[in-house]
């Protein structure tokens, strides 16, 4: 598979279309940001890395940082985790309240708000240092010492935050949150918060693309079948309630992030990052959405 060339060709197909939408305007960092931004990156589970445009420029993976999130606490609960938080498509916006009302305090997965919010809370349980362990894990997934948090985007979200809180509200008055509100809320705005390349995120989430074992360290980080599951959740629920016409038009495993970034992952072959800060209606990457979109169909290479 030439995937330089193919590579190549979409995104010059991708920049000569009008870049619709907005930059994600409610957090006032991520307002700042070059909408005009786009990079690619590649990475096959052999280690082949393949990129174009503006694939090592960070930017706030936002949302990604969830699926990062949900793997350490999986390795550690198992399955125990869907007592808390379900693996079902929400059909509703990342920050509803209303189903988390009507469904008494357990979130539909673990991708919107609310569920991630619920894996933090499991994190500040399982470790004395959540930030610090957490910051850890992504770190040895990356083979990278260098990456971090952005303080100035946490307290950017902080600023802005209150759907946020009344999710953290709601969920505590139900019982389904069981440490301090605060501590809690500020893991997750610090897990959002943290900044990375499309070549660094490829490399990073490769594992889901080669049975949950790390390409490079050869170190197992889930079982073959907990990797299933979180690719098919990444599947059902990893684009907000855009999930159905992702996998309809790509038809590959992905999350999406409101910093503009998308990872899919191919299982068995590749990981794929898209990084385009303008956002569609739905708050997912107007042209990284085009992008896969035309790659998947350039190449054939849907999981269908």
């Amino acid at each position: 598979m030439h995937y330089q060339n193919t590579l190549n060709k979409v995104h010059k197909a991708a920049l000569a279309i009008e870049n619709q939408g907005n930059v994600a305007s409610y957090i006032p960092e991520l307002e700042n940001v070059n909408p005009n931004h786009f990079g690619v990156h590649l990475a096959t589970i052999k280690n082949k890395q393949f990129a174009i445009g503006d694939s090592e420029i960070r930017f706030s993976i936002q949302s990604i940082t969830k699926v990062l999130a949900l793997t350490l606490a999986y390795q550690i609960k198992g399955g125990e985790l869907w007592e808390r938080v379900g693996v079902e498509p929400s059909g509703t916006p990342f920050n509803s309240l209303v189903q988390l009302e009507y469904e008494k305090g357990i979130p539909r997965n673990p991708f919107i708000n609310a569920g991630a919010i619920v894996i933090c809370d499991i994190l500040m349980s399982l470790f004395e240092n959540p930030k610090k362990d957490f910051l850890d894990f992504i770190r040895k997934l990356a083979q990278n010492e260098n990456i971090n948090f952005d303080e100035i985007i946490v307290e950017s979200e902080k600023s802005t935050g209150f759907r946020n809180a009344a999710l953290i509200n709601l969920m505590k008055d139900f019982g389904n949150i069981h440490n301090d509100i605060d501590a809690v809320l500020d893991l997750y705005f610090n897990l959002c918060s943290i900044k990375m390349t499309c070549n660094e995120l490829a490399n990073t989430f490769l594992f889901l693309a080669n049975h949950g074992v790390h390409t490079i360290t050869g170190e197992k980080i889930l079982t073959k079948s907990r990797t299933k599951r979180i690719n098919a959740i990444m599947q059902m629920c990893g684009f907000y309630d855009e999930a159905g016409d992702f996998s309809y038009k790509v038809g590959l495993p992905g999350k999406s992030g409101v910093g503009g970034g998308i990872v899919a992952i191919h299982p068995k072959k590749y990981c794929i990052v898209v990084w385009s800060p303008r956002l569609n209606k739905k708050g997912n990457s107007y042209r990284g959405m085009k992008f896969l979109e035309w790659f998947t169909t350039e190449t054939a290479s849907s999981i269908f």
